[in-house]
């Protein structure tokens, strides 16, 4: 049995886990195995700047800390390597994670992850990865927002310029 001060330490980690993956909006679990360090360094540093916090987490306390949170599903993919990576962002981690995966080939491949509570496959993850920006879905919502008008405005125009036309043409046969 560990010493007291070791479980204290380890019961720290499984409460910082437990409230990182409760307060993010968006996680996703990687196996790490076989990269070089400059290479990790550099991921840790794409990641840091888009505010994604990402560590190293022992699978045996990633179980401890997934329970009672209603991520247990993630529990079978506990194996190997793991690293975590959570944010408040719900694309940026699968985004810049699954560019990454792309990059190295078999050596780093992404296990789960969950949004908002629910988690989703590898799959899953890439498909929110491959979400345009925010300011693109914005922009997109936006001209749907604004096509109905545009065409509503276009047929009250027809309908005038119609009218124009037609006065015009009896303005012209009474002339002459």
């Amino acid at each position: 049995m560990p010493n007291a001060k070791v479980l204290e330490q380890k019961k720290a980690v499984v409460a910082e886990l437990t409230e990182a993956m409760k307060n993010a909006t968006t996680g996703v679990l990687v196996d790490y195995k076989g990269i070089r360090v400059d290479a990790d360094t550099k991921l840790r540093t794409e990641l840091r700047k888009a505010g994604v916090s990402y560590k190293v987490v022992k699978n045996t306390l990633m179980r401890r800390a997934i329970q009672g949170i209603g991520l247990e599903g993630l529990a079978p993919v506990l194996d190997g390597t793991t690293a975590l990576a959570v944010s408040d962002d719900a694309v940026a981690p699968a985004k810049i994670l699954s560019e990454y995966a792309k990059k190295t080939g078999d050596k780093f491949k992404i296990k789960a992850g969950f949004v908002e509570g629910r988690v989703i496959s590898p799959a899953e993850v890439q498909a929110l990865a491959d979400l345009p920006p925010r300011e693109v879905l914005i922009a997109q919502v936006l001209a749907g927002f604004n096509a109905p008008i545009s065409g509503l405005v276009n047929v009250l125009n027809g309908n005038l310029r119609g009218l124009v036309v037609a006065l015009n043409a009896i303005a012209e046969k009474k002339s002459a």
